[in-house]
């Protein structure tokens, strides 16, 4: 599939670190040991910056004077899926008329329509929202990739991939948005608050088609690996009060001990080697993450400047962060072929190959 252009979208309110650790240190932190673990955990994030769909001050209203920090779960999952319901659509919006605005493709052009998020649900969704608000045809065909986790962009390019390849004329939207911030954790668990150090709202999406030679770049191939025994390592629930993640420290002992000899023979089938690999977009799920991999693959200390930008400057987004990664890198025209890689629940690892 040729892509013709990247958009993204940011909604408006901004959370500094400073902010998330006095927002933390009110309603979550029960004592001095846990605002310490608290602003280490955020100094270790790097995330400098982060957007939100909820002014941050609305959490206040959670806060249990008499009970204290961490004494109230904050809102119901109802609550915040009315806030996704609320939100998701009109960032969607954004990110996709940017990106059909960028490729010179009207909306009325698109066959078929890729949705991906795993913070909310909602139906009719994003994707009725996205065909009555951008004027999509009503016989656009759709496909939801919903609740793969950070790496659903990748899951979501090899599903437009299909559509693209299946017809010459094909057009293909597609539109990962992910409302993160929605399932702050308000009281502390040890194996869930580092969520609240890294997450953050975004959308970015991609207008792709067959082969035409108008595109800024081609993706060739993709690939998934399970690693064994690894199903505790990350994992993505729904409880009472949000969805719950959890992220252990086996994540990247696991990545270093399995990423290169699966890359290699995944790269084989493709008549590549891992030293011919011009650039890489690795979604920055955290530091540690991006550290594991540049390790296990020897890469230079610049290799993922994109990626660790991107974690800086607006968080980990979960889906649509890689779909920023790659609208970073074509604008600084790296070398290709580029390799993209994300993680998820299961621990999976994703891949595309894109040249």
């Amino acid at each position: 599939m040729e892509v013709l252009a990247i958009g993204t979208a940011l909604p408006e309110y901004t959370l500094s670190p400073d902010e998330t650790a006095e927002m933390s240190q009110r309603l979550v932190c029960r004592n001095e040991r846990e605002a310490r673990l608290m602003r280490a955990m955020l100094r270790h994030s790097r995330v400098t910056n982060r957007h939100t769909c909820v002014p941050h001050q609305l959490a206040y209203q959670w806060l249990d004077e008499e009970g204290g920090a961490s004494s109230n779960p904050g809102p119901t999952t109802r609550e915040r899926m009315e806030w996704y319901a609320a939100h998701a659509g009109p960032l969607a919006a954004i990110s996709s008329a940017q990106a059909l605005d960028r490729a010179g493709i009207s909306a009325a052009e698109i066959s078929h329509l890729v949705t991906v998020s795993c913070t909310g649900f909602d139906a009719p969704g994003v994707d009725i929202h996205l065909i009555q608000k951008l004027g999509l045809q009503p016989t656009t065909q759709r496909v939801h990739v919903g609740y793969m986790g950070c790496h659903g962009a990748l899951n979501g390019l090899r599903v437009a991939s299909a559509f693209a390849g299946s017809q010459p004329e094909a057009r293909v939207l597609l539109a990962a948005t992910e409302l993160c911030s929605l399932h702050f954790r308000f009281q502390w668990q040890d194996e869930s608050i580092l969520a609240n150090a890294l997450f953050a709202d975004g959308s970015a999406a991609l207008v792709g088609g067959s082969t035409v030679g108008t595109g800024n770049f081609r993706v060739v191939a993709s690939g998934s690996c399970l690693v064994p025994d690894s199903q505790d390592a990350m994992t993505w629930s729904v409880g009472n009060h949000g969805f719950e993640m959890t992220l252990s420290s086996r994540v990247p002992v696991l990545i270093g001990e399995y990423l290169v000899p699966w890359l290699e023979s995944w790269l084989h089938q493709h008549d590549l080697r891992l030293s011919q690999v011009g650039s890489w977009a690795v979604h920055p799920g955290g530091p540690k993450i991006l550290s594991a991999v540049e390790s296990a693959l020897e890469l230079d200390d610049d290799a993922l400047l994109h990626s660790r930008a991107v974690l800086q400057q607006l968080g980990n987004m979960s889906s649509p962060t890689l779909l920023f990664i790659l609208q970073r890198m074509l604008d600084a025209d790296v070398p290709r072929p580029i390799v993209a890689l994300g993680f998820g629940p299961g621990l999976m690892v994703e891949a595309a190959l894109i040249k």
